[in-house]
């Protein structure tokens, strides 16, 4: 299996799971990938994901490149179209994702990185966008994400090298919001997991889409999107319960509607 998953308490842990390969990803991977988020995504138990990688010397190494021995100019740009749906499926997924990267985090592995709502690293990671030196460029976000998230000078630096960073670089651009040793990675992961996952989801679902949406529009567009996701937060009833709680000073009891 190129994918295991592990539930704890309301959090999904997916792991890729190919160590020999540095979790290189394949069309495999893809396809159990796509069946999982299928499962967590009918799953009402489940609020959030976390995803990590097998072995202590990757997350995500890249792509497998023995897939694109055969690639050309056309079935090169289907197979970049079919991955990018993946990513912004889970860019876009209602439940919320981290990425516990441990050890190698290069190329569509780092634009998978890329695509959660929050990464983490430990002390053993390592980050890049290495495919000008294998002639080609990201091809799986890279490019927008990247700079969207660390500003365009080390997007730059990263992409147009192809250099790594560590993980004490990663944090300090904006990279990674966290840095752990390696033994304390998953725990952590779990628990920021467990927090998102906890919270009223149809907000999280609306905080996310104006997020995400704000991003891609000038600033006076985004305040109007936003007003409107707050508005739509105010037709739930866990709005209702949120405020009550509060009110009468106990615990909120969410019920994701």
């Amino acid at each position: 299996m190129a994918l295991l998953r592990e539930r704890r308490d309301a959090v999904e842990i997916i792991t890729f799971n190919r160590p020999d390969a540095l979790n290189a990803l394949n069309r495999e991977t893809f396809e159990e990938l796509e069946d999982a988020l299928d499962a967590v995504g009918r799953d009402e138990q489940v609020g959030a994901m976390v995803f990590t990688g097998a072995g202590p010397k990757a997350f995500v190494a890249g792509a497998d490149i023995r897939q694109f021995v055969d690639l050309d100019v056309w079935t090169a740009g289907e197979f970049a179209e079919r991955t990018l749906r993946l990513l912004r499926r889970i860019e876009e997924f209602p439940k919320p994702s981290v990425a516990a990267v441990n050890g190698f985090c290069l190329g569509g592995g780092m634009e998978f990185a890329l695509s959660c709502d929050v990464r983490i690293g430990a002390e053993n990671a390592r980050f890049g966008q290495p495919e000008v030196n294998l002639g080609i460029i990201p091809g799986w976000g890279g490019t927008q994400r990247l700079q969207r998230l660390v500003g365009p000078g080390w997007a730059r630096q990263m992409i147009l090298t192809g250099d790594m960073i560590d993980a004490q670089t990663a944090l300090r651009i904006g990279l990674i919001n966290e840095l752990l040793p390696q033994a304390e990675l998953l725990d952590r992961a779990v628990q920021i997991a467990q927090r998102m996952g906890g919270r009223a989801r149809r907000a999280v679902q609306l905080a996310k889409q104006a997020i995400l949406r704000g991003a891609e529009m000038p600033l006076a567009d985004g305040l109007q999107f936003e007003t409107a996701m707050w508005q739509l937060s105010f037709e739930t009833a866990d709005r209702q319960e949120g405020v009550a709680a509060f009110l009468e000073k106990r615990e909120a009891k969410f019920q994701g509607r």
